[in-house]
């Protein structure tokens, strides 16, 4: 399973959390358990890669992964 496709909560938190209800909605930034810390987790500056439009970011659970360098290099194209 990619990283970016993993909650970070577990069963119980999942069975009450608002976010969790529909699994194609992602975990908001404000949410204590969307923090990644992988050590391949960092923050994308390069805007050309951050704006790429070919990257499928609804394949990630966690809206932090639409921001993170693997996932906008690793993750499943559109």
């Amino acid at each position: 399973m990619a990283c970016w496709s993993n909650r970070g909560c577990d069963d119980e938190m999942r069975e009450r959390c608002p976010h969790a209800i529909d699994p194609r909605e992602q975990c908001p930034l404000s949410c204590l358990y969307s923090r990644c810390d992988r050590e391949t987790h960092r923050l994308a500056t390069d805007p050309w890669l951050m704006l790429d439009p070919t990257v499928d970011r609804s394949a990630a659970a966690k809206e932090v992964c639409t921001t993170c360098v693997f996932f906008l290099t690793n993750g499943p194209r559109a």
